[in-house]
């Protein structure tokens, strides 16, 4: 029998594909259409102390091969979860991970805290990234120090499996990915989106209202596949890969590169069951390969290039 299990912190995953943040809700807004129990777990939307009514439309732009995205971090408010989106997760036979924006270092501690009194989350992501905010997200997430302070707050407040969310938008993600294992990170998932833009040629504007915004989907996979190589190359800590996953195949080679589990994120829009569908693929390919455990997968690229290379263009 094939195991497709891992843990992470003392927490078992059934298997090896969560479905992202921001790209699948608290989970109930599927249940009719999919069956989020075969998921190895959801990270729910993004989690600040109030509410956010996030940017002003037109925040969503469909691109070749991918997705701008400028919704700002939009979310119902840490005690509206608690209260309304919380007990449906809690009947769920699947990890819950929460993840947490925010738009100071004591918003973070403050989020985790109120969290921690409650029953039913497993663990916690920490968004360091999101390029669509005007304070926090990206501004936290391309500074290395400030990542790493972030993170030894919140280990000090938790026991469960801390996560933290990297942005690409930086020259070496491995320094990040380094940073937060020292200050106690169980795990890092990357990649967050990346910046990009799009232009109406005809209204001489940008098409989003914040010009910029976060560019997801089968676009930024090579960006992303090289990003998880390069941090796999210097930490011990699980990666948990994410960027245009749209097939159990693409998900297979960011365990290659040194991912122990995926996030399935722009798929969702498309299919509410992309993430199901890519966890039964892992299987059968896993099956036709006579793998026993995904685990052989994680980092089984064969390559006779010296990490070196990656930077030898710069």
């Amino acid at each position: 029998m094939l195991k497709e299990s891992f843990i992470l912190r003392g927490v078992e995953f059934k298997n090896r594909v969560l479905v992202a943040s921001g790209t699948f809700g608290y989970g109930n807004e599927v249940k009719e259409v999919v069956d989020v129990n075969r998921l190895g777990g959801i990270c729910t939307k993004s989690l600040s102390w109030k509410p956010r009514d996030g940017n002003p439309p037109r925040r969503i732009v469909e691109t070749p091969s991918g997705m701008l995205n400028s919704i700002g971090l939009a979310n119902v408010g840490v005690h509206a979860f608690i209260k309304e989106k919380l007990p449906y997760l809690r009947t769920l036979d699947t990890r819950i991970i929460a993840n947490i924006a925010a738009s100071s270092v004591q918003e973070y501690c403050d989020v985790l805290t109120l969290l921690e009194q409650e029953e039913g989350i497993d663990g916690y992501e920490i968004n360091v990234s999101c390029p669509n905010v005007k304070e926090g997200g990206l501004s936290f997430g391309t500074d290395c120090a400030m990542t790493k302070q972030i993170t030894l707050r919140l280990r000090a407040l938790t026991e469960k499996p801390l996560i933290i969310k990297l942005t690409p938008n930086v020259t070496h993600i491995s320094e990040f990915a380094r940073a937060v294992e020292d200050a106690g990170a169980d795990a890092v998932s990357l990649i967050n989106t990346v910046v990009g833009m799009a232009v109406d040629v005809h209204k001489r504007k940008p098409k989003l209202s914040t010009v910029t915004g976060g560019l997801s989907g089968p676009a930024i996979k090579p960006m992303a596949l090289a990003k998880v190589y390069e941090a796999a190359q210097v930490v011990n800590i699980p990666i948990i890969g994410i960027g245009g996953i749209m097939t159990a195949e693409d998900a297979i080679e960011f365990l290659l590169v040194g991912a122990t589990a995926v996030q399935v994120g722009t798929a969702n829009f498309i299919d509410p069951a992309a993430g199901t569908k890519i966890a039964e693929g892992m299987r059968q390919f896993a099956e036709r390969q006579g793998i026993t455990d995904l685990e052989q997968l994680v980092g089984a690229l064969e390559t006779n290039k010296d990490f070196s290379v990656l930077h030898s263009w710069l």
